[in-house]
């Protein structure tokens, strides 16, 4: 089985969030399972040199063709091949998809590029696959273009919706560049302008989105979409997000002070001295709370700030790693000024820090206000901080609350989006850190000893891409209405 899984993010080369972890870990762990799997991902100026050249081609938008060069690469520790696809108007820019917490004007271009210059290069390279994995309204054009036939690639299309809160909206003037015909056009068609997200539900043989209780959420709380979701619900599959065990493992981490394990977690009080020591925060004996996250009203940010005097009234410290929107930043840097020696705020995004954060926390924080998937959490088991999260999507299927009568959880969780309940929570976890530590103790343990690796994921989609070839002549979705 070949399948082409095309994404704007790729870890290391580019990430901005989740999704290039996952573009990075999904496509190793097909390969373990003897996928013939390759990725392609814009050439952006952060992916290393020297890049195999395999030569140009064009490729057609709505205007003129435009070339578009391709290199080969690998993903490290997985050999498995990575083109990049470089058109260096569009792709040679600091950020991935914007600057200073904006997207680029131009992104409906740019993306669209990568959706033709994707569907393009497996001819120019001689490899054909029998199924493209697309991802995101960012590739959301691959699926429409394969179903309407505008595509020269005869393939299956399975998409994953990553968020369904980002849609790729735009005018309908803007459509100029997109290369669609009747049946694409009705497919992106809604309320005057053009949503790209919904083209690719109508069109792509199947959906699937990062977690169980994110597929159930969304056929009522569809951002809008909920008519298209359920229109295509037999289409529709959730499977929960793994995390690449090999590059978070506390045991081996090069990102650590002091490595350590679930069996030996002595190193875990090491690696918070140092935090304690690097970000001038006092030594004193209290809980370590750490968020790593975007900056965006999604996580949960609002409860944080209503709450933020009580937490603090708590008697924990705090760590704050992410960027994204001024107001959030701009609140915590001047947390950070009020609070010396308890909060420190990094904005900044930083792989070598979300490692630390996560070894050097007690309790992770992720009240988000609705969460696809999330992984953070899962890193934190993993690296012994103890989540403490708002029961919603992947973090309703990954974190159990703890439940004192029949000691059971791994972790602390709360259901209303509402500031009290998050301080419930997180008042539970700090009252148990300070008077229960044996308890406290067996709760790390749990979390640590659970086994949140790719390779069950990784089967499922492979039932999915088995189911998908398997269906010949698949219905297509009606005409939106």
């Amino acid at each position: 089985m070949r399948i082409l899984f095309v994404t704007a993010e790729l870890s290391p080369f580019a990430k901005v969030g989740g999704l290039g972890d996952v573009a990075a870990a999904l496509p190793a762990a097909l390969a373990r399972l003897g996928v013939d799997v390759r990725i392609a991902l814009p050439k952006y100026p952060t992916v290393p040199k020297p890049l195999r050249a395999l030569g140009t081609f064009p490729v057609g938008t709505g205007t003129a063709a435009k070339p578009c060069s391709v290199f080969q690469g690998s993903l490290p520790d997985s050999g498995v091949p990575v083109y990049f696809v470089g058109h260096d108007p569009y792709f040679d820019r600091a950020g991935v998809y914007g600057e200073g917490g904006g997207g680029y004007p131009d992104e409906l271009e740019r993306f669209a590029f990568l959706s033709e210059a994707a569907l393009g290069l497996c001819p120019a390279v001689g490899w054909i696959p029998d199924v493209v994995h697309a991802n995101d309204w960012h590739t959301a054009l691959i699926p429409i273009a394969l179903r309407s036939g505008v595509a020269s690639l005869e393939a299956r299309s399975v998409f994953t919706i990553h968020n369904l809160a980002y849609q790729g909206w735009f005018p309908r003037e803007r459509g100029e560049v997109l290369r669609l015909d009747s049946i694409g056009w009705q497919a992106v068609a809604r309320d005057g302008g053009i949503n790209l997200l919904q083209g690719a539900i109508r069109t792509a043989d199947r959906i699937t989105t990062v977690s169980p209780t994110y597929a159930q959420e969304i056929l009522t709380h569809g951002e809008g979409l909920e008519s298209d979701l359920q229109a295509r619900s037999d289409a529709l599959t959730g499977i929960l997000n793994g995390i690449d065990t090999s590059s978070w493992d506390p045991a081996r981490d090069p990102h650590l002070w002091a490595p350590y394990s679930a069996a030996d977690p002595s190193g875990k009080r090491e690696n918070k001295q140092h935090l304690q020591a690097e970000l001038g925060l006092s030594d004193a004996d209290g809980p370590l709370v750490g968020v790593v996250s975007r900056l965006a009203e999604q996580k949960g940010f609002d409860l944080m700030i209503a709450a933020f005097e009580r937490m603090m009234a708590l008697g924990l410290q705090l760590v704050v790693l992410g960027e994204g929107d001024p107001r959030y930043a701009s609140f915590f840097r001047d947390a950070e000024r009020r609070y010396p020696g308890r909060v420190r705020a990094l904005i900044e995004f930083s792989e070598r820090w979300a490692h630390r954060v996560e070894a050097a926390a007690d309790i992770f924080l992720m009240p988000s206000r609705f969460e696809p998937a999330g992984l953070n959490q899962l890193y934190s088991l993993r690296y012994g901080a103890v989540p403490v999260v708002r029961a919603t999507g992947g973090l309703r299927d990954t974190i159990r609350d703890y439940d004192p009568a029949s000691d059971s959880g791994n972790g602390f969780s709360f259901g209303a989006y509402a500031a009290e309940a998050m301080l419930e929570a997180l008042g539970r976890a700090v009252r148990m850190w300070h008077r229960d530590k044996p308890t406290w103790a067996r709760l790390v343990r749990r979390g640590m000893d659970e086994d949140h690796s790719w390779e069950d994921s990784a089967r499922r989609y492979l039932h999915v891409y088995r189911r998908v070839l398997a269906d010949a002549t698949p219905a297509r979705p009606g005409a939106p209405s």
